[in-house]
């Protein structure tokens, strides 16, 4: 039996190709722009470290000794 029903341009052929690759490809910039403007934003975040002496490498709450500069 012979499947009569198909054709080039329904969602299974050329437009369903298109559309997922148009979808694919929105998702794939949105992903690469939201990651150059987080790398934008921490380039620019600088930090200073208080008190490096006091700051132990193991059983130190690390993240307590460092400042935002802006």
């Amino acid at each position: 039996m012979v499947n009569e029903n198909r054709s080039l341009f329904s969602i299974h052929g050329i437009t369903g190709f298109l559309i997922a690759t148009v979808v694919l490809v929105a998702v794939v910039l949105t992903l690469a722009y939201a990651a150059y403007v987080a790398q934008v934003e921490n380039a620019t975040n600088y930090y200073e470290v208080k008190d490096m002496k006091s700051v132990k490498m193991i059983g130190s709450n690390r993240a307590d000794h460092i400042i935002d500069v802006k």
